[in-house]
């Protein structure tokens, strides 16, 4: 799994970008966000990246800070939420301030964003809420965004092998609960919990 990509920036548009490793392109889908905090083509990029596996499709979402990636992340855990609509929401609205509406529950914040209806903005403060508090009290001092941000790639990675999210939800929590920290570890011990 990429999780990090460090070199040239050879393409930029909206669409995407191309960062060049050594000779190799890899093409990275960026919010607008994101694409305006950018350097110009031929400068150093470094990004962090969500792989994400599809049975046709291999793509990489790139991300400049990990507020941003981990919110992505988030957003992904909600049933009827993909990549592209996750980063569509995320080029529509700043990171922080996604943060603080789905925190605070400002649902006509959430619906003037792009992508975004009246129901998909309520499931999202349902399921959400909790979860951003927890990144937010990690940022300013607690070790729960990094539990959080394992927990959302773990339960990504287990929903791109074919399990149910809830499924895959269940047992990614109860790999963490009985102690695993580590993305490699969470996901080993959640698939045993799921092949029981």
């Amino acid at each position: 799994m990429i999780a990090q990509l460090a070199g040239a920036l050879a393409h930029k548009s909206p669409e995407h970008i191309i960062v060049d490793v050594q000779g190799v392109g890899y093409q990275v889908f960026v919010s607008l966000n994101a694409f305006y905090r950018l350097p110009e083509p031929g400068d150093r990029v470094d990004l962090l990246i969500h792989t994400h596996v599809r049975e046709d499709a291999l793509q990489l979402y790139g991300f400049i800070d990990r507020q941003e990636k981990d919110l992505f992340l988030l957003l992904v855990s909600v049933s009827g939420i993909g990549p592209r609509l996750a980063l569509n929401i995320l080029s529509g609205t700043p990171a922080h301030e996604l943060q603080e509406a789905l925190e605070t529950g400002d649902l006509v914040r959430l619906v003037a964003t792009p992508g975004i209806g009246k129901k998909t903005a309520e499931r999202l403060i349902v399921e959400l809420r909790d979860k951003v508090k927890l990144l937010k009290g990690a940022r300013e001092g607690g070790d729960g965004r990094r539990a959080t941000g394992v927990e959302a790639e773990a339960v990504s990675a287990l929903v791109n092998l074919g399990y149910r999210r809830n499924e895959a939800d269940r047992a990614v929590k109860a790999a963490c609960a009985a102690g695993a920290t580590d993305l490699e570890r969470v996901i080993r011990d959640a698939l045993k919990q799921v092949r029981q």
